[in-house]
């Protein structure tokens, strides 16, 4: 008898086992390397679910600066990337981590500062010259400084400026290592000025004196594009399902999806995978 309910409760963990092994095997799911900002804005909470409800794949996000989405990629530790600094992604397709990309969405960049503004930056729509005059003022600016698309584009804007940061005399420029949303909480608590993204600081609730203070510069533009990683040089990329999260975002669906997407009546992103170079 003892035998007898052994052997049974046996069969039965094994029942058990092998059910959770065929759900797992079931279990459809990508991993996708993206930049904080689609994250943090809050993009992806809403529009994954309704990619999920169409295809039945789950979508499993590894949120980091755009520089170590990249390399998370190029690991082949990501079945998708989907960054913001297309020289980066140009060169990611070029040294063939993957085989095209696609442009998907844009937004663009804002100056914040306190409202105050120290430098005299506030209405200007040259964001080279607002760099300059917080500059001349040793005013506290505030640099994400992890390799991230807006950091790139911080130091691209600080080169056309003729102005190196990183050797300015005066303690002013503080590059913290971290991402958009300890930068902001950063600048706010200092009254200095940062780069932003524009669909972070919509999401951003911890503003305090901080406001936006230049945008409008064309230098601003802040284009995202994403690309499949390569299953010729990573096998065990999930070509299929990758596949479809990018098919899905350039579609007429997923672009609807994105321009749907609003905090207090403003679109955070501009669907745009139909603009030709873009």
């Amino acid at each position: 008898m003892l035998r007898r309910t052994v052997l049974l409760g046996c069969m039965a963990l094994a029942a058990v086992v092998g059910l959770s092994r065929g759900a797992m095997a079931e279990e459809r799911f990508i991993t996708v390397a993206s930049t904080t900002s689609t994250e943090d804005s809050g993009l992806f909470k809403a529009i994954l679910p309704k990619f999920t409800a169409r295809t039945g794949i789950e979508v499993r996000v590894v949120a980091r600066g755009t520089g170590q989405a990249i390399d998370l990629a190029k690991r082949g530790d990501a079945d998708v990337l989907f960054v913001h600094h297309k020289p980066s992604e140009d060169k990611f397709v070029a040294e063939g981590f993957s085989a095209e990309r696609k442009p998907v969405m844009y937004n663009d960049f804002v100056v914040v500062g306190p409202a105050a503004d120290p430098a005299g930056v506030k209405g200007g729509k040259d964001v080279t010259a607002a760099l300059d005059k917080i500059a001349r003022a040793k005013a506290p600016f505030i640099s994400r400084g992890d390799d991230s698309g807006t950091h790139k584009a911080e130091l691209a804007l600080w080169k056309t400026a003729g102005i190196d940061p990183a050797k300015a005399d005066g303690g002013w420029y503080r590059s913290i290592g971290q991402g958009m949303g300890p930068t902001l909480n950063t600048a706010a608590a200092m009254g200095g000025y940062a780069l932003a993204d524009r669909g972070t600081w919509l999401s951003f609730r911890n503003r305090g004196p901080l406001t936006v203070l230049v945008e409008g510069d064309k230098r601003l533009f802040n284009q995202y594009g994403v690309m499949l990683v390569n299953p010729a040089r990573f096998p065990h990329v999930k070509a299929r399902d990758g596949q479809a999260f990018v098919d899905w975002l350039v579609s007429a669906e997923g672009q609807q999806a994105i321009a749907g997407y609003t905090i207090e009546g403003q679109s955070l992103f501009f669907p745009n995978a139909n603009e030709p170079g873009a």
